[in-house]
């Protein structure tokens, strides 16, 4: 055989193992689909990291993303239709309650970031002061309504004291900019953008009142039991994106997800970085617990006296254990 008759040989010996090789590396891909609640929005930051980045390839996962509402997304999982879902802690606390089969496999938001906001010209400063005004909500069903029945109640006056109105999520900061409302109970994040925009406003943080959790990962008992590995490899990927941003510029990564994910917000890539930099970095993604602990640590205690009191306040049917719907330690799924 000739030398170039061997070379051609070892060559395409080489490039049949490399096909065996990607073809073997693409059936170990597992697709999996998150649903997240509301719209694409560049604060599901770490979830673009971790796409972007490669962060869930390294870990063998092709990750879709779906946008829904909580109770959507909580069914979805229940029922195997999604595997992972990122709704708001309240939803997932009413979920189980009712019995769908879900858990928390990590508590990404540490804090909830429902508040009641108000131009400060109202003279509010208190639930107590929210009394006989007009106070909108997006649904009565909404966390933000479970929300002000317990600020309202720990100040020893009820919901039925206050003038609540049903405004939708595109028109509600509306409301409250032209005063056909004196207080809005939605997102603390708003305050932020309230601010930007030249108004005045003043927030009560609900979680003062009713500690609570924002946005966190679940999936079904069934999918946790039967795909340990995919879940801890999803969790793997979200805590370095996490770590990525923490490290590095959130400037560039809030850059890149209005690019590539979110188009909607170009033009407010500065107001987002400033809200990601002073509100997710040093409250909600990170905390003392996560300081003392890992990201995503799910203090049993904490969701605890959550549940309780959306069962003292007959939110939910009855009062369950944390320990049930939470996982503490997202390191110790294998």
């Amino acid at each position: 055989m000739s030398l170039l008759s061997k070379i051609a040989t070892v060559a395409a010996t080489l490039a049949a193992l490399a096909l065996g090789a990607t073809g073997s590396m693409a059936q170990d891909t597992q697709k999996v689909t998150i649903q997240i609640d509301g719209a694409a929005v560049p604060y599901y930051l770490p979830l673009y990291v971790a796409d972007k980045y490669g962060y869930f390839a390294d870990e063998g996962l092709e990750v879709e993303f779906l946008y829904a509402n909580a109770a959507d997304i909580l069914n979805n999982i229940a029922a195997g239709n999604v595997q992972f879902g990122f709704p708001n802690g309240d939803g997932v606390i009413a979920a189980r309650a009712n019995g769908l089969p879900v858990k928390v496999v990590h508590t990404t938001y540490q804090n909830g970031i429902g508040a009641t906001l108000f131009k400060t010209a109202s003279g509010i400063t208190s639930p107590a002061d929210l009394v006989g005004k007009k106070v909108a909500v997006t649904s009565y069903g909404s966390p933000n309504y479970i929300q002000l029945q317990v600020m309202m109640a720990q100040v020893g006056k009820s919901v039925d004291d206050v003038n609540v109105e049903v405004v939708g999520t595109g028109a509600i900061l509306d409301a409250l900019k032209a005063d056909q409302v004196d207080a809005i109970v939605f997102s603390m994040l708003r305050y932020y953008a309230l601010q930007a925009e030249g108004i005045d406003v003043g927030m009560i943080r609900s979680d003062d009142y009713l500690p609570s959790k924002g946005n966190v990962l679940v999936t079904s008992e069934s999918y946790l039991a039967e795909n340990g590995p995919a879940v801890a490899g999803f969790i793997a990927a979200l805590d370095k994106a996490i770590e990525h941003i923490a490290n590095g510029s959130v400037e560039t990564e809030v850059a890149m997800a209005v690019a590539d994910y979110t188009p909607t917000f170009a033009g407010q890539e500065a107001l987002v970085s400033e809200i990601i930099s002073e509100v997710f970095l040093k409250s909600l993604w990170q905390s003392p617990d996560t300081a003392a602990h890992e990201l995503g640590y799910g203090n049993i205690a904490s969701w605890q006296t959550t549940i309780d009191t959306a069962a003292e306040y007959q939110i939910i049917p009855q009062s369950f254990d944390a320990a049930d719907l939470v996982v503490e330690l997202p390191s110790s799924i294998q």
